[in-house]
């Protein structure tokens, strides 16, 4: 009667409000998707295009682990063996090393479905462990496959050993190569005088199927957290124990947690292999997997969205860093003083130090995660 709007109307409203913003939001996103590679291709050239192919590479990697890290609660220094049997499988099948030039769709499968069959040889024997053994064991696991691809080149030369395999095929699907630069003309139905001409070069090709593919991997993740497997993991990952007694069979809930994260791992293997046309063991050392799982518990563990953007970061942000370093010692002292590489490490290391040390719940965490490192801190006041 005094001229508000009820409740029963104004929640409708808000509701249809917020998904306008929503869908107004995802335009935005998807046209600034779009012609991203155009923009950072007239500022900076292809080199900023392939470093953005590279941080949704590990936008992929970084969901993968964030299945087993952040929902299931395993922690995994290994996830990079994973990325290593995907490219390897595609190079090995895709090049001249046992010249077999395989279609992408036997391989890209192929590479899924075997690092998928490690992931569950690693989750097995691993099921009775936790925490810091768990660390360890998995640690182990990723040296031991990086140590075999150095040293699987005799008395059968099967990895080529510490030189690596090149000249591997890139993705092509029919007469369409992701490797080659190419030309169309669009006229519109002739209703412009002179055809519109659409230049895509390789870098180009790849990032827009990177976008695609993690784009998916995202969705299915989403869909993974809300579903009844989804619920098990958060279950074995709060309380095993618990878990178990409910009547959750943990060691199967385990074994797919590790086999899926590895799937997604030898997505991205597959694809860094294709998009490289070159690997080699040094691709794949402990410093990557620890990279991975900087990238997870940065942007915030079980929270797609952050670790999405923990990953891009991290990827995206030291190789910046990189390209500021050396003019801004230029422009102060007049030379360069510091070895770029040693200040671009020293700069990361401090950034996370600091956001481990006021954000540890991640720059974009869950809410479900918030509260509960919320409910600690006041737990830990209470007692003090």
């Amino acid at each position: 009667m005094n001229g508000q709007a009820s409740p029963e109307v104004d929640g409708p409203r808000r509701f249809l409000a917020s998904r306008r913003a929503s869908l107004v939001g995802l335009v935005l996103v998807g046209v600034a998707l779009m012609f991203l590679p155009y923009v950072l291709g007239l500022g900076g050239g292809q080199g900023w295009v392939r470093l953005v192919n590279f941080a949704l590479l590990y936008v992929m990697l970084a969901l993968g682990l964030n299945i087993v890290v952040g929902f299931a609660g395993l922690l995994d220094l290994g996830y990079i063996a994973f990325y290593a049997v995907g490219a390897y499988t595609w190079a090995l099948l895709a090049s001249p090393h046992f010249g077999l030039h395989l279609p992408f769709w036997v391989i890209l499968p192929a590479g899924v479905a075997v690092a998928c069959l490690f992931g569950v040889l690693l989750g097995a024997p691993t099921l009775k462990l936790r925490g810091d053994y768990l660390a360890i064991v998995t640690l182990g696991f990723g040296e031991i496959v990086r140590i075999f691809m150095t040293n699987l080149n005799a008395p059968v030369n099967i990895t080529n050993g510490p030189q690596g395999i090149n000249r591997i095929d890139p993705l092509t699907i029919g007469s369409f190569s992701f490797a080659k630069t190419e030309s169309f003309q669009f006229d519109f139905f002739g209703l412009l005088a002179e055809p519109v001409s659409w230049r895509l070069t390789g870098p180009d090709k790849y990032y827009y199927l990177l976008v695609v593919l993690a784009l998916v991997i995202m969705a299915l993740c989403i869909r993974l957290q809300t579903s009844r497997v989804g619920r098990a993991w958060e279950a074995v990952r709060e309380d095993e124990v618990a878990a178990n007694a409910m009547g959750i069979n943990t060691r199967n809930i385990k074994l797919m947690a590790f086999a899926m994260g590895a799937s997604f791992g030898g997505l991205a293997g597959g694809l860094f292999a294709s998009m490289q046309r070159y690997i080699s063991p040094e691709s794949f050392s402990l410093l990557e997997s620890v990279s991975v799982l900087c990238m997870v518990v940065l942007g915030g563990m079980g929270h797609v969205p952050g670790v999405v953007f923990g990953a891009i970061l991290l990827a995206v942000f030291p190789e910046v860093l990189r390209h500021l370093v050396v003019p801004l010692q230029e422009a102060v002292f007049g030379a360069v003083v510091l070895d770029p590489e040693a200040i671009r490490m020293m700069l990361f290391g401090i950034a996370m130090v600091a956001v481990m040390l006021w954000r540890p719940e991640g720059l974009w965490p869950s809410p479900v995660r918030k509260r509960e490192l919320a409910a600690l801190e006041e737990d830990g006041g209470s007692k003090a």
